[in-house]
C-alpha cells in the first residue's frame, strides 16, 4: 500500500510517509507557557457521506484532501458534517479554493498534476500537469494565479487559472513543501525543506528574487495580513521562525513541539497557528509578543496534527493519524467537535 508522506531531504519521517533517504529525529521539549490550555478530541464526528449530485457553490464548506483514499471531503461548515466525498487524483496533499468559491484546486502529488473541482457539482473538471512530486499550492489574492510547489523538482508552477495551464516554472530551493501568497499580491514565499531557507518570488517578474534563512527543514509558511511577517514552521527543530520579509532579519524563534509542520494566521493577524506531529498539540502563537499564549491537545500519540486552516470562527487541523478534521474554537481555544474523514487527511481549506 501507498505510504502518505514522503521523507523529504532533512524533515522528520512519519509513520504514514514513504521514506525517500534516511529517517532523523529530534526530540524537542514541550514549551510551559502561563495559560497552558489542554483538550482533547470530543468524540467520534460525521462518518464520510456518498458523493454528493451538486452542492451550493463555495460557501460555508471545508475542504480536506485524504491522502491515502484520493479522494476530498466536503463538509458543511455549519452543521460539522461531511457531505460528499469526491473523487480526486493520485495521493492528494494541498489545496486552495478560488475566491469565488467556484473551484478547488488540488495538488496530486502521486501523479504530477493538479485536479481543477467544481464545487458546485463536486466533479473534476481538469487535470493540470505540473512538476515532481507537487505539495503545498498557493492562489494569487486575484485568483487568477495558482503557485505549486514541486518537491521532487526544486521548482514552483505557475498556472493560469482562466486557461488552466501552466504559464512558466520558477526553480528555488531543494525540496520545496509549501506557498504562501502575500495579501497585497507581490510576493509568494516557498518553504524549502532541503535547503532550509524560502524562497522569494516576485509575483511581477515570475522570479525568485531572494532567499531568506528559515531554520531547520522550513516546510510550512503563513503570511501575515500586513505582508510584514512569515511564520515559517521548521520540522526538525519543532519552532517556528518569524521573519521579517522587508529585510529577512528573523524577529523570533517560537518553540512549539517535536515535528511542527503546518502553520497558518488568522485573518485578523492577531494570531498565528502552528502543529506538532509528535505530542498531538496545536500552539496559538500571539503576534506582537511572538510567544505562546496557549497550547491545545488534539488527541494522544498517534493523531498527528498535520497541517491547518484558519477562518473567523474556527481553526480547522487535519489529524493525519487519526484520520480526522479538529475544529477548535479559537477564542476558548477548545475542540468543538472532531469530524471523521478519509484515510490520512493531509490539506485542509475553507472556502471564502
Amino acid at each position: 500500500m501507498r505510504s502518505s508522506r514522503q521523507n523529504r531531504a532533512g524533515t522528520v519521517g512519519r509513520r504514514h510517509r514513504k521514506t525517500l533517504g534516511p529517517v532523523t529525529g529530534v526530540g524537542i521539549g514541550l514549551l510551559a507557557a502561563s495559560g497552558l490550555l489542554a483538550a482533547t478530541a470530543l468524540g467520534p464526528g460525521s462518518a464520510p457521506a456518498p458523493a454528493a449530485a451538486a452542492l451550493p457553490a463555495g460557501s460555508g464548506h471545508v475542504y480536506v484532501t485524504n491522502q491515502l483514499d484520493d479522494t476530498v471531503s466536503v463538509i458543511d461548515a455549519r452543521t460539522n458534517k461531511v457531505v460528499s466525498t469526491v473523487p480526486a487524483g493520485s495521493a492528494p496533499e494541498g489545496i486552495a479554493i478560488t475566491p469565488d468559491g467556484r473551484h478547488a484546486y488540488i495538488a496530486d502529488n502521486g501523479s504530477a498534476r493538479i485536479s481543477v473541482l467544481d464545487t458546485r457539482t463536486g466533479k473534476i473538471v481538469a487535470t493540470v500537469p505540473v512538476g515532481k512530486d507537487p505539495s503545498g499550492v498557493g492562489l494569487a489574492p486575484d485568483g487568477r494565479t495558482l503557485y505549486v510547489a514541486n518537491g521532487g523538482s526544486n521548482s514552483v508552477s505557475l498556472l493560469d487559472t482562466r486557461t488552466n495551464r501552466v504559464t512558466m516554472s520558477v526553480p528555488v530551493g531543494t525540496s520545496p513543501v509549501s506557498v504562501a501568497v502575500s495579501r497585497d499580491g507581490g510576493s509568494a514565499y516557498v518553504a524549502n525543506a532541503g535547503s532550509s531557507s524560502v524562497s522569494v518570488i516576485d509575483t511581477h517578474t515570475h522570479r525568485a528574487v531572494r532567499v531568506l534563512p528559515a531554520g531547520r527543514s522550513p516546510v510550512g509558511v503563513a503570511i501575515t495580513p500586513d505582508s510584514k511577517s512569515a511564520y515559517v514552521a521548521n520540522e526538525a527543530i519543532g519552532r517556528v521562525s518569524v521573519l521579517a520579509t522587508r529585510t529577512g532579519a528573523v524577529d523570533a524563534t517560537v518553540p512549539v513541539g517535536e515535528g511542527a509542520f503546518g502553520v497558518a494566521v488568522a485573518p485578523d493577524g492577531r494570531s498565528a497557528y502552528a502543529v506538532a506531529l509528535g505530542p498531538g498539540n496545536v500552539s496559538a502563537i500571539d503576534t506582537r509578543s511572538h510567544r505562546v499564549r496557549a497550547t491545545l491537545s488534539v488527541g494522544p500519540a498517534g493523531t498527528d496534527p498535520f497541517n491547518i486552516a484558519v477562518a473567523p470562527g474556527a481553526v480547522y487541523v487535519t489529524n493525519q493519524g487519526a484520520a480526522t478534521l479538529a475544529v477548535i474554537e479559537p477564542k476558548s481555544f477548545k475542540t468543538v467537535t472532531t469530524i471523521a474523514v478519509g484515510t490520512s487527511p493531509y490539506g485542509v481549506a475553507v472556502s471564502p
